[in-house]
């Protein structure tokens, strides 16, 4: 079993990547169709490659814990600090990004595992693009969708900016708002797990040299 001690890079890694993102996230861009931590947050499935490469499936799940963990830690604080508009982390975004985070994931994990055997950048990518896929859908469904109805009148009254019916991309069909988004921060993770084939390599070559 690996030590403790060994994950310690990896789990502050991950947790540092969390807390800037939930940071981050606050900040908009390009007219509120993306947010800085837009571009951090993908970094966090390059950990858990790189821990799941080093260091095995039990390792990268270790990892993605102490991830969970912290984003449930930055999603009460952020519960309890209230801006104009309301508290900065509504009910159905905290519980968005935790069952979001932790699925994909643990999903990223396994798909790695399946293909750790092939081609260096076959299991970071599949697992990268599978996982910040199934992120996507499930964040900005549950926090978002106007389908969704468990969380009753006041959650969904925090986020119901989101219906609105805005043209797909600022140039499309009317679509509301949350896809719009959805689509655009699926593309951020689509561009970051391409170039972060390349830290991947050269970590996992210096980590292995160094064992």
């Amino acid at each position: 079993m690996t030590r403790l001690s060994s994950l310690l890079p990896g789990i502050f890694a991950m947790a540092a990547i969390v807390v800037a993102s939930n940071i981050l996230v606050q900040f908009l861009i390009l007219d509120g169709l993306l947010t800085w931590g837009a571009f951090t947050y993908p970094l966090a499935f390059l950990v858990t490659d790189v821990m799941n490469r080093i260091y095995g499936v039990a390792a990268a799940r270790r990892v993605v814990f102490a991830g969970f963990v912290t984003g449930i830690i930055c999603s009460l604080i952020g519960s309890q600090i209230m801006l104009e508009y309301g508290p900065a982390v509504p009910l159905r975004i905290a519980v968005a990004s935790g069952v979001g985070f932790l699925l994909a994931q643990m999903t990223d994990v396994s798909i790695f595992n399946r293909l750790r055997t092939g081609a260096w950048w076959r299991a970071p990518l599949a697992s990268t693009i599978v996982g910040s896929a199934l992120d996507t859908a499930l964040f900005f469904t549950i926090a978002f969708s106007a389908s969704v109805t468990i969380f009753g009148a006041n959650a969904d009254g925090a986020i119901n900016w989101a219906w609105e019916a805005v043209p797909f991309m600022m140039s499309g069909p009317e679509a509301p708002l949350w896809v719009t988004l959805a689509f655009a921060d699926w593309l951020v993770k689509l561009g970051v797990a391409l170039l972060a084939l390349v830290p991947f390599r050269i970590l996992t070559a210096r980590l292995t040299a160094a064992r």
